[in-house]
């Protein structure tokens, strides 16, 4: 690496003193450039576990961004102080120019005299000729103009004359497009008139129409009423005699329940007064009468009383 910072300082073709300070200033950057490219190679992250393998990687990045950054610095104030010497040697030769030129310029103008008054000559030639050009330009461009202007009031007066032709064909034009128009509005007018009265004799028509249709309609309103009217007197009437005879009928059928309850109510009666007087007449055959005490006494209490004696 220190060969080749040598060949590219000596190839540069600088002063032994200037080169020897590039290679001061840079020749251990290259030394440890070499040296990290074996170490990164070195370092190969397959893994997530390899944490001491990224650190080591993290500690070298850091080390070369800091070696970079002092490179650049370094480039920086060389090259800074190669342009402070650089301007510092064109404000000298400037300097020296500005008094060289003068002299210079003023010697060659003694040198070059019978040139330079060849070149005054031709220059004054030169300007006669440029100088008669224009005013010959200008001479031409006077009748150019004075001929614009007699072709200008020519085509004016044609022009004038043009519109006067255009106005009389104008005016007649009016007057033919007037007639025109005055017998298209009465063609228009008489088509309108017939259109109205033919609008009128439909709308006449038409009120006709309606009229006959609304007194169909009434009258069939009226018979729809009429219709309706009798069907509903009817329909009452009929409600009525339905009532009437459902409420006879339900008033018979209250009869009949009523002369049914009665003549059952009588049959139970008759049964339980028949059920008594057999009762009674039962009770009646089984006493006796007392000669002695008149007093009526039933046989079984007698029997009772005699088992009851026995016993």
């Amino acid at each position: 690496m220190e060969n080749q910072l040598s060949v590219i300082v000596k190839e540069s073709g600088l002063e032994k003193t200037k080169a020897q300070i590039l290679l001061d200033n840079f020749s251990n950057y290259f030394q440890i450039a070499a040296d990290w490219e074996k170490k990164a190679k070195a370092i190969v992250v397959t893994d997530a576990s390899q944490v001491a393998e990224m650190q080591m990687a993290r500690t070298g990045r850091l080390f070369l961004r800091l070696k970079r950054i002092t490179i650049e610095k370094t480039r920086k104030d060389l090259k800074e102080q190669a342009l402070r010497e650089g301007k510092a040697i064109d404000g000298i030769a400037n300097v020296l120019k500005a008094l060289i030129i003068p002299i210079e310029e003023y010697l060659e103008k003694q040198e070059k005299f019978v040139e330079i008054k060849a070149a005054e000559e031709a220059e004054r030639k030169r300007i006669e000729a440029e100088k008669k050009a224009e005013e010959d330009r200008i001479a031409k461009e006077k009748a150019e103009i004075e001929e614009q202007k007699r072709i200008r009031e020519e085509n004016e007066h044609l022009r004038k004359e043009a519109e006067e032709k255009e106005r009389k064909l104008a005016e007649e034009r009016a007057k033919v497009e007037a007639e025109r128009k005055r017998r298209e509005a009465e063609r228009i007018a008489f088509e309108k008139k017939v259109q109205e009265e033919k609008a009128e004799a439909e709308r006449k028509a038409q009120a006709e129409k309606e009229r006959q249709a609304k007194i169909i309609a009434e009258q069939k309103a009226q018979a729809e009423a009429e219709r309706y009217a009798y069907e509903e007197k009817a329909r009452r009437e009929k409600e009525a005699v339905e009532k009437a005879a459902r409420e006879e009928r339900e008033r018979q059928e209250k009869i009949i329940e009523a002369q049914k309850a009665k003549a059952e109510a009588e049959k139970e009666e008759r049964e339980l007064e028949q059920k008594e007087i057999q009762r009674i007449q039962k009770q009646l055959t089984n006493m006796i009468t007392c000669p002695f005490c008149h007093k009526s006494f039933s046989l079984k209490t007698i029997q009772n009383e005699d088992r009851e004696q026995r016993l």
